[in-house]
């Protein structure tokens, strides 16, 4: 068997999507890979056969070609192309010919959809604005802006991690005639339109817009006729709406969504229109793809993919018991979910192997095709699914899950590296793609610990908030925990290695400055200061409130004592920090108060690696040779800093005391 290359394993392709028809004999999909020469990734479209045989290639390019959609008839294939510099909507007919564009959008094309009668598509694209006219846009577009033109602020949000400063364009739906190319304008106003639905019956189109006024983070579910008029209001309620579904009779409504600001899990509800209130269909049922809500054949049950105790399942929910029946299970987690004829597509997500797709009729699966054959001479990992008993910070104890990732055949003691996720209302992701570091550090004989300790969605309201007003004060102990565990069962030794990225960045750095267990650490794009994350962050201001337990005001005295700058400059452990320069989401300033703090401090060894261009999202999506240069130093650090022959770190004064909670932030 072949050794891991952190180089190599970032070769892979990965499903980003997947689209398929009930009726429909295919599913169609984006492939992504990377071109190592021109360090960028190409994506084109792919076939896979719902009946066994091998997937093709559909597009060549030039450009990325993305967002199958088949047409009602299942004969023509619409998908988006950069081919023509922005991103427009092409055409392939499947019966023969090259593919050809259809209509033509100024600034680009962000989604579409099919209407039933297959003669229109809709769109959502966006609209160039003046950012001075603060939300009273003239029938004329003010045309391109120059790159040093001033970036007026008079909203929230202003800007955004995946898109930089938003207030110069508005995001609209629009009409396209696929026969003329002619263009209808269905929506206006100093609003985005971020998702949409055409109603089975051809009458209404429902969709998600951002809220008017101070506070655009809102979302809110509205419905026009199909012209684009009549437009009205179906949600005040609730703080965040995704992904409309109509029943195939047009009388019902089914979404994601959430009540308050910043709750990182969403719900399934069900609306019935015109006059009906949306109504919370399970309680504690977690959307994990919220794109995808399929109504089946007799509008009383919906498909959709839920997050179960870190993992995926493909579930259907009746309507009228709330009933859930677990239809696809298994100990993984789904990039991409499709229907297909008689059954399921999905990509599947795995750190012991690459992206694959599978189809699932009954209760029968089976991969379709291979898309990575260069894995299968690899070394083989393990995942194994593992419980420990931990502190529940009430006094007592419980049970939390992690994954224990391995070379098959280990024997312990070995290093280990802990993860930490990101949120903090998440889960461990197994994502292969992401976490390369993980495979290269098992080659070299280290196991991996991804915990979903308190805070963690997917098991249950109660556990995911109890960390609210918490942070590090609460899962930290989980974490030591579960490392002295695998310490006394001999899996593990002292060389003990922590890393985490967003919220795991937080923890990691929070860890340092209030243990000396690990002898090495890696801090990634992380909430370092809450107190200015607040003011800085693209999100902060109505996310920050809820996970410092003192929604909807912000308590800066709060915020310092849950802040990790306040303690680490008491850290001796070897830090390494990694940032994306242009991270909208935790900006780099957290990571450099961090990293001068801890510098200035004393003789603590640490570095600040700062990536040009890159987001918060650098690990995983960014240039190919960001993530291998990240990866690389990942695996470097700790090998570095977590030998047997590293001494220990002594810490450069008294583990401090938890701060006191005053009895009106007690949460839970």
């Amino acid at each position: 068997m072949k050794s891991f290359s952190v180089e190599d394993l970032h070769l892979h392709c990965k499903v980003l999507e997947l689209h398929g028809r009930i009726k429909g004999s295919a599913v169609f999909g984006t492939v992504r890979s990377v071109n190592r020469k021109d360090n960028r990734y190409t994506q084109r479209i792919w076939r896979f056969p719902s009946d066994g045989g091998e997937p093709q290639q559909v597009t060549q390019g030039p450009g990325d070609d993305t967002s199958a959609r088949l047409s009602p008839d299942g004969n023509r294939l619409a998908f988006l192309s950069t081919r023509s510099s922005s991103s427009q909507i092409y055409m392939l007919d499947l019966r023969g010919g090259e593919a050809s564009q259809v209509g033509q959008f100024d600034s680009g094309v962000s989604d579409f959809k099919w209407a039933p009668d297959g003669k229109t598509l809709f769109v959502t694209a966006a609209i160039a604005v003046d950012p001075d006219a603060r939300g009273n846009a003239g029938a004329q577009s003010p045309g391109p802006r120059d790159e040093s033109a001033p970036e007026v602020c008079w909203k929230l949000p202003y800007k955004s991690d995946d898109a930089g400063y938003l207030l110069s364009r508005e995001i609209h739906l629009h009409s396209l005639d696929i026969a003329t190319g002619e263009i209808r304008r269905l929506t206006r106003g100093p609003f985005d339109v971020l998702g949409f639905d055409p109603s089975p019956n051809g009458r209404h189109l429902a969709y998600v817009r951002t809220r008017d006024g101070k506070f655009a983070h809102l979302t809110d579910l509205w419905v026009c006729d199909l012209d684009g008029s009549r437009h009205r209001r179906l949600t005040t309620t609730l703080s965040t709406v995704v992904g409309p579904s109509w029943s195939s009779d047009g009388t019902r409504l089914a979404f994601a969504g959430s009540v308050k600001q910043g709750d990182g899990e969403s719900r399934l509800w069900l609306l019935t229109y015109p006059s009906g209130e949306p109504q919370c269909m399970v309680e504690d049922l977690e959307v994990a793809d919220q794109q995808n809500l399929f109504w089946n054949a007799d509008d009383d049950t919906l498909t959709l993919v839920r997050a179960w105790h870190g993992r995926h399942q493909v579930v259907e929910v009746d309507v009228h018991s709330s009933k859930v029946q677990v239809l696809v299970g298994g100990d993984r987690q789904f990039s991409a979910f499709a229907r297909c004829a008689g059954g399921f597509a999905y990509a599947v997500d795995e750190p012991t192997r690459p992206s694959e797709v599978y189809v699932c009729r009954g209760d029968k699966e089976h991969q379709v095709g291979t898309l990575n054959p260069w894995w299968t001479d690899r070394m083989q990992l393990t995942l194994e699914s593992r419980t420990f008993d931990v502190p529940d910070g009430r006094g007592g104890t419980e049970s939390i899950e992690g994954w224990l990732l391995r070379k098959k055949g280990s024997q312990g003691p070995q290093p280990l590296l802990v993860d930490v996720h990101g949120g903090p209302a998440s889960y461990a992701l197994l994502d292969f793609d992401s976490n390369v570091f993980w495979q290269a550090l098992c080659s070299r004989d280290w196991a991996i610990l991804m915990l979903n300790a308190v805070g963690s969605s997917s098991y249950g309201s109660e556990f995911c908030a109890r960390l609210s007003g918490h942070w590090g004060e609460m899962d930290l102990p989980q974490y030591l925990a579960a490392v002295a565990a695998l310490r006394q069962e001999g899996v593990c030794d002292e060389r003990v290695a922590l890393v985490g990225k967003s919220y795991g960045g937080y923890l990691t750095s929070w860890a340092i400055g209030h243990t000396d267990v690990f002898r090495s650490a890696v801090v990634m794009a992380p909430v370092g200061n809450i107190e200015t994350h607040y003011g800085t962050s693209d999100g902060g201001y109505y996310a920050d409130p809820l996970y410092i337990g003192t929604a909807p005001e912000f308590d800066r005295h709060k915020a310092r004592e849950l802040s990790p700058l306040q303690f680490v400059e008491k850290a001796s452990t070897p830090t390494l920090f990694l940032q994306g320069k242009e991270d909208e989401r935790c900006p780099k300033c957290q990571s450099e108060e961090l990293f001068v703090s801890l510098y200035n401090a004393g003789n603590t060894t640490c570095e600040l690696v700062l990536y040009p261009n890159e987001g918060h999202s650098f690990l995983g999506q960014g240039k190919p040779a960001c993530r291998v240069d990240a990866a690389t130093r990942i695996v470097d650090w700790v090998c570095r800093h977590t030998t047997a022959d590293t001494p220990v770190a002594t810490r450069k004064s008294p583990m401090p005391e938890p701060a006191k909670r005053r009895p009106d932030f007690a949460h839970g």
